[in-house]
């Protein structure tokens, strides 16, 4: 019979989990405001893609 082993294994490597990009938190779109006539008043929100991230959600690799 084999003996009881003493020690814990070491945890197994796993990837880094994505980092959320913090303008559109992760749902790759942020709020645009649209402005309309002479005075450029605000009169709404629109969708647009977050530029930070492209649209994926996730931050951007500083290192790249």
């Amino acid at each position: 019979m084999a003996p009881r082993r003493t020690t814990t294994k070491p945890p197994k490597n796993t990837p880094p989990a994505p980092v959320v990009c913090s303008p559109c938190d992760g749902s790759g779109m942020v709020a645009a405001t649209v402005r309309v006539g002479r005075k450029r008043r605000p009169v709404g929100e629109q969708d647009g893609i977050c530029l930070n991230c492209l649209g994926s959600g996730t931050a951007p690799d500083p290192n790249a």
